[in-house]
């Protein structure tokens, strides 16, 4: 099965997926809270009553939840200002269900730009940093690798300082890695490297 691996840089993005009780905690909450908040507005919604409670339970649940995926989601948000932007990697398989949901996206999911990746190859960038109806700007980044998808989407709790993060998220979509299990023949007793 395949899974993700990420070496972000430290200075920059907090790992959420592997934080677990104190550790990370302020960085989830805030994330969370950022995420709440922009989904309720997107529904146009009020945010509910016992929202606090709500955001501190789902940062405490949400790193065991990454963790069950087994290396298929990770995320990271922003150091220095945990709610300025939520940064999730994803690596699906590309089921023919998947594929036709890809394809019948709006049209505004056609602005993509190519974005060169020194393992995964070429890729595809869209940024949506005006995408109206309510709904957080946001950049995602994608490869089709033909068994399945890797996805990165960095979504904005602060519109108008969003795009002071695209440097910083273009490194870190290619930082993204992904790890294929291998099976090994039961016959074979030596592994030999070829040394060129």
């Amino acid at each position: 099965m395949a899974r993700l691996f990420a070496e972000a840089d430290a200075t920059t993005w907090v790992p959420v997926t592997e934080s677990f009780g104190f550790r990370g905690r302020r960085h989830r909450k805030a994330a969370l809270r950022m995420l709440v908040a922009q989904m309720t507005g997107a529904m146009g919604a009020e945010q509910p009553r016992g929202g606090k409670f709500a955001t501190w339970a789902m940062s405490q649940a949400a790193p065991a939840l990454m963790r069950k995926a087994a290396g298929r989601v990770l995320v990271w948000v922003h150091k220095n200002d945990p709610e300025l932007v939520v940064v999730m990697a994803t690596i699906q398989q590309a089921t023919p269900q998947l594929r036709t949901a890809r394809a019948m996206r709006p049209m505004e999911y056609d602005d993509t730009v190519n974005f060169g990746h020194p393992t995964l190859g070429v890729g595809e960038k869209l940024v949506m940093d005006a995408p109206g109806s309510g709904q957080p700007p946001f950049v995602q980044y994608s490869w089709d690798r033909g068994t399945d998808f890797v996805e990165v989407t960095a979504i904005a709790g602060d519109p108008n300082r969003f795009a002071t993060t695209f440097a910083d998220l273009d490194a870190l979509a290619r930082e993204i890695r992904v790890i294929d299990d291998m099976t090994v023949s039961e016959g074979a007793q030596t592994l030999r490297i070829d040394p060129a």
